[in-house]
């Protein structure tokens, strides 16, 4: 299993709406989500800072997150989703979110 930690920004305007979106996610996106296996996803906001954590219990990371970049379902959430955010520069080339190093974790 992979931890996985990234923030993104949100734009001030927007946090009403985001939330509203977030407190009933789609039953497509979260099983879309589950079959690419994600589990343990969430969503904290600090301010205008959204941090997500998840964990990974697949074999590939990246083809699960492809296969999530082309289900229609998904596209549809993100065309809601995406422009109520406003990411970091420093993210990585093709990224939306900012991926964060885990540098301590205990059981």
């Amino acid at each position: 299993m992979k931890r996985l930690g990234q923030v993104i920004r949100v734009r001030p305007e927007s946090i009403a709406e985001y939330e509203r979106l977030h407190a009933n996610p789609w039953p497509q996106v979260n099983a879309a989500m589950r079959h690419a296996n994600i589990r343990n996803y969430s969503i904290y906001r600090f301010g205008e800072l959204l941090f997500a954590y998840l964990e990974y219990v697949g074999d590939d990371l990246a083809g699960d997150m492809a296969s999530l970049a082309i289900n229609p379902e998904i596209q549809r959430w993100l065309a809601l989703t995406d422009p109520l955010q406003e990411p970091f520069s420093e993210r990585a080339a093709g990224d939306w979110w900012l991926s964060l190093p885990e540098i301590f974790h205990t059981d």
